[in-house]
C-alpha cells in the first residue's frame, strides 16, 4: 500500500474530525434510539402545512427537475421579506455551507480570524480547511464580547470576525445598538459575519434593521430553527451587492435542491406558523427552566430554541450530568471550553419530550452526585 495519490498540502496535515457527533452515530453506538432529541437546537414540532404541500407537489412533478440554480424565487421572497434587492440575498444549504463559501472567498493560508471561544465551531473547521487561523476571545459573563472581538481584530489584523446574537450555545444575546457598535469599530478590512440564526426568537431591540448593510458586513439566517427545515438545510446571506455577487465564483450552484427551495418559500409564506412556532417555544423554554430551579440548577437568559442551565459545579459534573442522561436515551449538549462547561444545554422540544427530561432528571442528578 501506498500513501497516494496524496491529499493536497492543507488537509493532508489536518485532524480528521466532525465538528459535531450527530445523535445517530450515538444511537449506533449503543444500540439504542432516543426517546426525545433535546441537543440538536432542532424543531421536533411539525413543520407548516404549505411546507407539507410543497413537499408533495416537488415529490411528485418536480423531483427529477436540476434546483434552479439561482433560486430565483426564494431570493425574491427574501428580498420582499426583509425589505433589501434580491442582489442583496444570498442562498445556500444552511448557515454551515454559507460559512464554508466565506471562508473560502475571503481567506488565504495564513490569514487570521477572529471568534469567540465556545461559539459554533464549523467556523474554525472552515478556517482550519481554507489553512488559515482562529484566533478565539473568552466570553464574558456567559455572553461574547464585542468589544473584546473587536480589540483582537485590531491587534491580529484579522481578515474576518465572527459573531452570534443571539448567542449559541449560551442563549445569550446583545441589543441592536451593541452590535451596531461593534460593527462600526471593526476595520474596514476585516468582514464582519454576523449569525442571526435564531433572530426569529430574539426579543424586540436586539436584531438590527434588516436595512443594516455595510460594505463589509454579512449577516446569516436560516430555515433551520424557527421555520424547521433542519434536515433541508436551507439558510441564506444578507449583504452589499458586490459580495453577494462574489459567490458566483465560488459556490456550489446546485447546492441548494428544489425540494429544499419550495419548502423555504412555502414556509416563508406562513409567517402565522413561524409565529405560532415561536410563542410555542418561549413558553417550552419558560417550561425547562422551571424544570431546572425546581430539581436545584440554574436556568440562564434564553433568546433561542434552548435553554442552557448552569449546572452549579464544574465541567466534570456537568458532563458526567450530561451521560446520565444520554443513557436514558434522552439527547442534549454542553458547551465546551473551561467555564462555559459547568452548563448542559436543552433545546425545546414536544411536550412528550420534554415530559420524559423532566422525569428523568433528578435520578440522573443524584447518580452523577454519587459518582
Amino acid at each position: 500500500m501506498t500513501d497516494l495519490p496524496a491529499f493536497a498540502p492543507i488537509p493532508a496535515v489536518l485532524p480528521s474530525t466532525v465538528p459535531f457527533v450527530g445523535p445517530e452515530q450515538i444511537e449506533r453506538e449503543s444500540g439504542q434510539a432516543f426517546k426525545a432529541r433535546l441537543g440538536a437546537n432542532e424543531l421536533t414540532l411539525p413543520p407548516s402545512p404549505k411546507v407539507v404541500g410543497a413537499c408533495a407537489r416537488i415529490a411528485q412533478t418536480e423531483a427529477a427537475f436540476y434546483p434552479d440554480p439561482a433560486a430565483y424565487d426564494l431570493r425574491a421572497a427574501l428580498a420582499a421579506h426583509t425589505n433589501l434587492a434580491p442582489e442583496n440575498i444570498l442562498v445556500g444549504e444552511g448557515i454551515d455551507a454559507l460559512l464554508g463559501w466565506i471562508v473560502r472567498l475571503f481567506m488565504a493560508p495564513g490569514d487570521v480570524a477572529v471568534t469567540s471561544l465556545g461559539a459554533y465551531p464549523t467556523f474554525n473547521y472552515h478556517v482550519a480547511g481554507a489553512g488559515a487561523h482562529a484566533e478565539t476571545v473568552a466570553y464574558r459573563n456567559d455572553a461574547e464580547d464585542p468589544k473584546a472581538l473587536a480589540a483582537r481584530v485590531r491587534e491580529m489584523n484579522a481578515k474576518l470576525v465572527y459573531f452570534c446574537n443571539p448567542d449559541n450555545p449560551m442563549g445569550s444575546w446583545h441589543d441592536a445598538v451593541a452590535v451596531q457598535e461593534f460593527i462600526d469599530s471593526i476595520p474596514e478590512t476585516c468582514l464582519v459575519l454576523l449569525d442571526e440564526a435564531y433572530a426569529e426568537f430574539a426579543p424586540g431591540g436586539v436584531i438590527p434593521a434588516n436595512a443594516f448593510v455595510r460594505p463589509n458586513l454579512i449577516r446569516l439566517r436560516t430555515f433551520s430553527k424557527a421555520y424547521g427545515l433542519a434536515g433541508l438545510r436551507v439558510g441564506y446571506a444578507m449583504g452589499s451587492p458586490r459580495i453577494i455577487g462574489g459567490f458566483d465564483k465560488i459556490r456550489n450552484h446546485f447546492g441548494v435542491n428544489r425540494l429544499a427551495q419550495a419548502a423555504a418559500l412555502a414556509a416563508l409564506e406562513d409567517q402565522a406558523h413561524m409565529n405560532e412556532t415561536v410563542a410555542t417555544i418561549a413558553k417550552g423554554r419558560e417550561r425547562i427552566a422551571a424544570i431546572a430551579r425546581a430539581n436545584g440548577l440554574t436556568p440562564l437568559r434564553s433568546a433561542t430554541n434552548f435553554v442552557t442551565i448552569d449546572c452549579g459545579q464544574d465541567g466534570a459534573f456537568a458532563k458526567r450530568l450530561l451521560a446520565e442522561i444520554v443513557a436514558r436515551r434522552v439527547f442534549i449538549r454542553m458547551p465546551g471550553p473551561e467555564g462555559l462547561n459547568r452548563c448542559i444545554r436543552v433545546s425545546v422540544g414536544r411536550d412528550d419530550e420534554i415530559d420524559l427530561f423532566e422525569q428523568i432528571l433528578p435520578d440522573c442528578l443524584r447518580a452523577a452526585r454519587s459518582l
